[in-house]
């Protein structure tokens, strides 16, 4: 009889990113080393721009300058992809998962993790969906995105870096950039969707539930 696997869940709440992403590579060194399980970091992050190893400085559109009197962070980071804005309301996912554990597929994992978020936005009365050739999870035909997606997988097969589902952020904060890189698709959330206010802490138990269902795992509170 197989046994599922347990994941710890941490939800320290709103953090700033760059200590998130210390915590993150200090679980990732420790799930390296067999001094700990898997994990799932959820939370938020102050207002953030963070940029991927494929990022274009262009694709920010307004000055340094600019950002830091607006009170923007920019940080330059490991993950793929390109650039992407946090801020509080939206969930941010950060798996640190043995992924030959998980079927050993960066590919496969991937699409897990946007199976988790369209399943979550069936729930709560959205349609979500892939649009071939991009990562996330889009709306409205494809015509925008509610959730961002960038991750890294290190030398001994570690994940990192995650999701950012948008539930209720100011989307505002979505035109100081070109969103991944892409310049011809909008940026939504579930509120705006909705058109009514709903907030992360309505959504977590869903996610939540259907990452355990995903990934066939029980999480446990750290």
């Amino acid at each position: 009889m197989l046994t599922t696997r347990t994941i710890t869940l941490f939800r320290p709440g709103c953090v700033d990113y760059t200590q998130a992403w210390e915590w993150m590579r200090r679980l990732v060194a420790d799930r390296s080393a067999g001094r700990a399980t898997d994990s799932l970091l959820l939370l938020e992050h102050p207002p953030t721009i963070t940029l991927g190893n494929k990022a274009r400085p262009e694709n920010i559109l307004i000055t340094s300058a600019d950002l830091v009197a607006r009170g923007v962070a920019i940080v330059q980071v490991d993950r793929g992809g390109d650039v992407t804005y946090h801020a509080p309301g939206q969930i941010v996912g950060y798996p640190i998962l043995k992924l030959s554990q998980h079927g050993g597929d960066i590919g496969r994992y991937v699409r897990n993790l946007e199976e988790t978020i369209i399943r979550t936005l069936a729930d709560c009365g959205v349609t979500g969906l892939r649009v071939p050739g991009l990562t996330g999870v889009w709306v409205n035909d494809g015509s925008a995105k509610i959730c961002a997606m960038g991750v890294k997988l290190s030398a001994a097969g570690i994940t990192s870096h995650g999701f950012a589902l948008n539930v209720n952020p100011d989307l505002a904060g979505f035109a100081q950039i070109v969103p991944c890189g892409i310049s011809n698709r909008a940026v939504t959330s579930i509120s705006a969707l909705l058109g009514r206010a709903i907030v992360p802490a309505e959504v977590e138990p869903i996610l939540l539930r259907h990452f355990a269902a995903v990934f066939d795992v029980a999480l446990e509170e750290g």
